[in-house]
Parts: structure tokens; sequence; C-alpha cells
């Protein structure tokens, strides 16, 4: 799986935003990929047909940072943040929490499978 964070290239509130999403990402070694759209017609495109029609601006260009599990949309900055405050970051990206952690340690355990133990 693969985190893409639709991004671009400006020096304003947005790039703000997309440095705390990938700085986020980055400190709690998460893999993702940021996209461009300010270079890349084809992110820009994909990135505007892929955000659900509920999250888009009134103008209906949604603006980055815009929050995908592959093809899977999660959400823009605001979800993220709010994801984030209410420590269910992982649920949020459509991740499980790393082992160890104590977001993993909070899930309930796993069922053994049906062949379990061996007769």
């Amino acid at each position: 799986q693969c985190i893409k964070v639709y991004t671009l290239s400006c020096p304003t509130l947005i790039k703000k935003k997309q440095q705390e999403v990938v700085g986020f990402l980055e400190a709690n070694k998460i893999d993702f990929q940021q996209m461009d759209i300010a270079g890349d017609d084809n992110n820009r495109k994909w990135m505007r047909e892929n955000v659900p029609g509920e999250k888009k601006p009134q103008n209906g260009i949604p603006l980055p940072p815009q929050i995908f599990n592959e093809e899977q949309y999660c959400g823009d900055f605001e979800s993220f943040f709010s994801a984030k405050e209410e420590n269910i970051i992982y649920s949020f990206l459509g991740l499980l929490p790393p082992e160890g952690s104590s977001k993993a340690a909070a899930l309930p355990p796993r069922m053994p499978s049906p062949s379990w133990p061996p007769a």
C-alpha cells in the first residue's frame, strides 16, 4: 500500500498544510509518495477526478493537500488534522498501526486460524 499526498509547489498556506502532512508521515515512518499537481497535468487531473463530490468546494476544484491510500480517498488537510488530533490517523489512512505501538496494542487480538492448534 502506498499513501499518496497530492501537493502543489507554492509559498502559501497550502504549502504549510502540505508540510505538516508530509512531516507527520516522515516522522512516523509512513511510506508515501508526494504527487505534485503543479508540474504534472496527469496528477492534477487524477486528483480532481478522484476527490468525492461532497468533499469538493463550491467551485468544484479541491485544493491540496488531498490524501489517498492508492486509489482510496482518505481526506483533505482538515480531515487529516482531525484524525491526528483524535489519535485515529492509521484508521484515517487505511493502515494498520505498526507492530508494538500503543495503537496496535489497543486492537482486538487476532483470532487463531481454524486449523490452530494442529490436531
